[in-house]
């Protein structure tokens, strides 16, 4: 069943649609809320739910579900994280002791540490744009910037997180 046809369902009243909406959606909500936050964070996931609920009757544009989803996690990851967004310096992170990484392939997490490093505002493009899969234009509304700023942050946060994994001792 389509994102849009669950929420008209769910504006209409129906529990079981809603249920199902979080059934699909909250994996990519606790992915994006995680990997921001550097971490799990249950508080912030729910608050998103939260806000979702009691928004999900004035959402005009149903089709529009997904970038509206994540600008509420969005606003709250933010929430979370004022002063670190407030001042984007990356912070170090320990070194984490590589296993065998044969054939060019970055494990888990080396590449978590990494994204970790990256500035909020780059890791939340990447997260956005490479692991949510949404298009500029979705990223562009959910950040509050034109897309020209997501393709510019995007580029940065490839350069930064090349560089973090070089590091690391990463080459590709």
């Amino acid at each position: 069943m389509s994102d849009e046809l669950l929420v008209v369902r769910c504006q209409l009243g129906e529990r079981e649609a809603f249920a199902d909406l979080v059934r699909t959606w909250h994996g990519p909500v606790e992915r994006y809320v995680g990997r921001m936050l550097a971490g799990r964070d249950d508080d912030v996931v729910q608050e998103v739910w939260l806000a979702v609920f009691k928004g999900l009757p004035r959402l005009r544009q149903p089709d529009r579900f997904a970038p509206w989803l994540f600008t509420i996690a969005r606003r709250a990851v933010m929430n979370r994280l004022r002063d670190a967004y407030a001042h984007p310096e990356p912070e170090l992170v320990e070194e984490v002791a590589g296993g065998d990484e044969a054939e060019g392939v970055v494990d888990r997490e080396t590449l978590g540490g990494a994204l970790a490093a990256l500035p909020a505002r780059e890791r939340e493009v990447l997260l956005l744009f490479y692991v949510e899969d949404l298009p500029l234009d979705a990223c562009a509304q959910i950040c509050a910037v034109p897309v020209g700023t997501v393709k510019s942050r995007l580029n940065r946060a490839r350069k930064l997180l090349r560089n973090e994994l070089s590091r690391k001792g990463y080459e590709a």
